[in-house]
């Protein structure tokens, strides 16, 4: 019999989670909670249970994967099946981050919520074992390709922070007053940078098409290059450039 941590917001598809998992015979609900900081509370007071089944999307400050490390630092590589519907790079960015390896599963909600399916994830991860729904590995891939290769890594923080702003469409004099700075000239000295930085800063090329070409680049999250007939082009995962898709 596995005791189960259930952790879900819908209050209806947590009872019917529960319910579904008990007419099993295989599992006991320990308790059921709708955010993360509940589960953390449970798992301190009560101590945890033998595994638990967590929607990444929660009620409350943390998500479940933030809950799930919270936990595990008090209770190391204690199990966990996530769940999700979201397709989010932050969700990805902060599983890539947490470094979770094992006794873990994460899978797609839409995909995995039969118990016939669930039970043998909560097994496996008890059991040690790794699982992630091949759709969810490929998005956390793509998103540490992407944070790899971001613009914003060539930049200092200061030209990161008026990148963002001219991609919001500000003039040099609203972003030296956004940063609180005196002189809209240090706007223009950091513009030469980020262009240089992105490889725009080629003499032929007006300023307010760099401009647009910075925006374009922070949008994107991607670096590109504009040839002389006009055609963007982006990095892929290989390292190619290829034509951007977004351009028509």
């Amino acid at each position: 019999m596995l005791n189960v941590l259930l952790v879900e917001d819908n209050e209806k598809l947590r009872a019917a989670l529960r319910t579904g998992l008990e007419a099993t015979g295989q599992v006991l609900t320990a308790y059921d909670c709708a955010s993360g900081e509940a589960a953390l509370a449970f798992c301190l007071e009560q101590g945890p249970a033998d595994v638990i089944l967590m929607d990444v999307q929660l009620a409350g400050a943390l998500s479940g994967i933030a809950a799930a490390v919270a936990i595990r630092r008090e209770f190391p590589r204690l199990p966990v099946v996530f769940y999700s519907i979201q397709d989010d790079d932050a969700y990805y960015r902060e599983f890539r981050r947490s470094g979770i390896l094992s006794h873990y599963a994460y899978v797609r909600k839409s995909n995995y919520l039969l118990p016939s399916m669930i039970l043998p994830l909560l097994r496996n991860a008890v059991a040690g074992q790794s699982f992630i729904d091949p759709e969810i590995e490929a998005r956390v891939l793509e998103v540490d390709h992407k944070d790899k290769h971001s613009p914003m890594n060539l930049l200092e923080p200061a030209e990161q922070s008026v990148a963002k702003l001219l991609a919001q469409g500000l003039t040099n004099e609203q972003i030296a007053a956004r940063l609180g700075l005196r002189d809209k000239r240090t706007i223009s000295r950091i513009n030469g940078q980020i262009y240089v930085a992105w490889g725009l800063g080629d003499t032929s090329t007006d300023d307010k098409v760099a401009r647009t070409r910075v925006a374009i680049i922070v949008r994107e999250g991607r670096l590109m290059t504009w040839g002389a007939d006009g055609v963007a082009r982006v990095l892929n995962e290989r390292g190619e450039w290829v034509a951007w898709e977004g351009q028509r």
